[in-house]
């Protein structure tokens, strides 16, 4: 902390004010990871969109909170830069299997005894790729939490 205590609480409440309004956007998209047997495009076409969107938001507020700690402690908010940076790759992961989905959507349909062993790859690999993204997310809100509470709720209470 090299700043002067009453400019470091300024900024603090001022990157926790820009947060609490991205954390209340990102809440207002609902998106969930949980994977559902639909067996149409345009339902593959609208969760593609749909984490998209949340994706992009999600990065502004994880970006957002790598601000915040930055401001306390460089090396954790570094660690947290590198949490941010596989959030995208998960993401990214997930959304070209969902690609492969919308282009046969037939692959996540439990009902057809017929799938061939690539089919049953990609469900597999969605339902990984799913609970990879809901797990790391859960751990980078996690590791901010405890950051939150060990050096910047002081600051803001001051």
């Amino acid at each position: 902390m090299s700043q002067d205590p009453e400019n470091l609480k300024k900024s603090a409440k001022e990157h926790s004010d820009k947060l609490a309004k991205l954390g209340m956007e990102l809440g207002e998209i609902q998106f969930s990871y949980r994977i559902e047997e639909k067996v149409t495009k345009e339902y593959w076409q609208k969760r593609m969109d749909d984490l998209k969107k949340y994706n992009e938001k999600g990065l502004e507020y994880y970006n957002q909170v790598h601000a915040m700690m930055n401001l306390v402690n460089k090396e954790e908010a570094q660690m947290f830069l590198l949490r941010v940076s596989k959030f995208r790759q998960l993401s990214n992961t997930l959304s070209e299997t969902m690609e492969k989905i919308k282009d046969n959507p037939s692959i996540i349909d439990s009902k057809d005894k017929q799938q061939s062993q690539w089919s049953k790859e990609i469900k597999n690999q969605i339902t990984e790729q799913s609970n990879q993204c809901l797990r790391h997310e859960m751990d980078m809100n996690g590791s901010f939490r405890e950051f939150y509470d060990k050096h910047l709720k002081k600051i803001l209470e001051q």
